[in-house]
């Protein structure tokens, strides 16, 4: 192996080429319109917030309008002569094309038009009025979000911001004031409802200890999919262009949570909350070092895992001033791991790789992290590569941008990320792609999209492996009612049904 500098090619930064919910404001026009809660979030001026605090910028939702066209379509021009200008017969001109010809072009979507207030507010009055001395319950508040023309699952964040949580019903009065000034929308009661009251979900209102369990994991896969810019704030912009208020829509009508496979899969909870249950033997939440170690047999190598816990990439700071991982932490380590190829999993190990964050991977941080891949090799009695061919491998693998420094956007671009990361740090990964045929990587390169992605399938591959498992286990205590996921977890997690 290399030293770490041993001439001013393999200087650092050069390398030798070989080839991111808090509060939405429901904004008023200027002659008390107020637009369609369906468009609300093109439209508000707040950020939402997430667990951290670092402040977000909010953008204005307003689209410019064209400009004017002037009556004449002639450009006025002052007179250089000393002449007197003589005033020319104004003459009929055909207006502007631009003027006749409608906007047809929507990037993000047709606006609805502006509903008056005064209607709106007789809507929800109306509805009120079928309530007992107009006071609606958490039941009633469904029939109250669809007044609004809100998805049905906002009731219980409409509910908890016009102060139902402290009297148990909310009044038409106090719901009105809410509505004309700020929605305060939350995640947890937002999930909570869900898990209560959705219909695939039913098996799991009664397993109560699982309930914040479940929302803990769907919080996180939300800011994992939303939060784009890391901040632990959820912005508008970031809402508007992912695909979250669309799952939200569709809880309304899909009875099986397994299909939003973004956020609401149980399916994908089940696997994640088993996975970290095996990890964390003393069972108190919080896994460490040498147990995170132990996932897929030791095939992450150390120096990775120390990245991870140095809090690069984690928001829970007792993560690096304690050395413990909490539950939140370990759902973005697992989806990061399983799938290398998304935006986020490729910005999380790139920050665990850049070990002197100068946005850049140098040769010396390369060859940090495949030294300890070729020591495992030697220990399995398979020869390792050269640095040196890894090394022109990998960058006839990226083709960065700027010969010899592998940025960010290079690793973006490339559609083999995930073969150049598991190179380095996950040794069962890396001599997976080693054993393949290099014309089938070749049309992985080549491959615009995946139908299925890399999680979907380890999701789905595991949790039929957990089921089998458990069904074993049933059938094995006779048919004893010891509960899905009593080996896994210690006590009864149920599968779907």
């Amino acid at each position: 192996m290399y030293q770490k500098k041993t001439s001013n090619q393999f200087s650092k930064g050069k390398l030798t080429n070989c080839s991111a919910i808090g509060l939405v404001r429901w904004p008023l026009s200027e002659n008390n319109n107020i637009s369609s809660p369906k468009n609300v979030t093109e439209r508000a001026s707040s950020s939402l917030s997430g667990p951290s605090s670092p402040s977000s910028t909010a953008l204005p939702s307003g689209i410019g309008g064209n400009a004017r066209v002037a009556s004449s379509g002639r450009v006025l021009r002052r007179s250089v002569s000393t002449k007197k200008v003589q005033v020319k017969k104004k003459e009929p001109i055909t207006p502007a094309l631009s003027e006749s010809i409608p906007k047809f072009y929507f990037p993000r979507g047709r606006p609805k038009a502006n509903l008056n207030i005064d209607t709106l507010i007789s809507k929800i009055e109306k509805i009120f009025s079928q309530f007992p001395n107009e006071r609606a319950t958490i039941e009633d508040m469904g029939k109250v979000a669809k007044a609004c023309e809100c998805p049905l699952y906002w009731k219980a964040p409409l509910f908890y911001s016009a102060g139902g949580d402290r009297t148990g019903f909310v009044s038409v009065h106090k719901f009105i004031a809410t509505w004309r000034k700020i929605l305060q929308t939350y995640f947890i009661p937002f999930l909570q409802d869900v898990v209560n009251s959705h219909a695939g979900l039913v098996f799991l209102k009664e397993a109560s200890d699982f309930h914040s369990r479940y929302i803990t994991t769907v919080v996180q896969r939300i800011f994992y999919n939303v939060n784009r810019s890391w901040t632990g704030r959820v912005t508008c912009s970031e809402l508007r262009k992912s695909s979250f208020l669309q799952n939200v829509a569709l809880l309304e009508e899909e009875d099986d949570v397994n299909q939003l496979i973004e956020y609401f899969s149980y399916e994908h909870f089940y696997v994640i909350y088993c996975k970290f249950w095996e990890l964390d033997t003393d069972h108190d939440l919080y896994i460490d070092q040498r147990d995170l170690a132990r996932h897929n047999d030791q095939a992450i190598s150390h120096k990775i895992i120390e990245r991870v816990f140095s809090g690069t990439v984690t928001r829970d700071k007792r993560v690096h001033r304690e050395g413990r991982m909490s539950y939140a932490d370990f759902v973005w380590f697992l989806i990061s791991e399983e799938d290398k190829r998304t935006a986020t999993s490729i910005e999380y190990w790139f920050r665990c790789m850049d070990l002197d964050g100068d946005g850049v991977l140098s040769m010396y941080e390369l060859e940090y992290f495949y030294q300890e891949q070729c020591q495992k090799l030697e220990t399995m009695a398979i020869e390792s590569l050269p640095f040196e061919d890894c090394l022109c491998q990998m960058l006839d693998l990226v083709k960065p941008a700027v010969p010899g420094k592998i940025t960010l956007h290079d690793l973006k671009r490339c559609k083999l990320s995930h073969v150049f990361f598991d190179t380095f740090f996950n040794i069962e990964k890396y001599l997976y792609h080693e054993q393949k045929d290099p014309s089938s990587i070749v049309g992985e390169e080549e491959t615009e999209c995946q139908e299925v992605s890399d999680w979907e399938k380890y999701a789905a591959e595991e949790y039929d492996i957990l089921v089998a498992e458990e069904t074993a286990n049933e059938q094995h205590n006779d048919g004893s009612s010891t509960g899905a996921g009593g080996s896994r977890t210690g006590t009864t997690m149920p599968l779907t049904q």
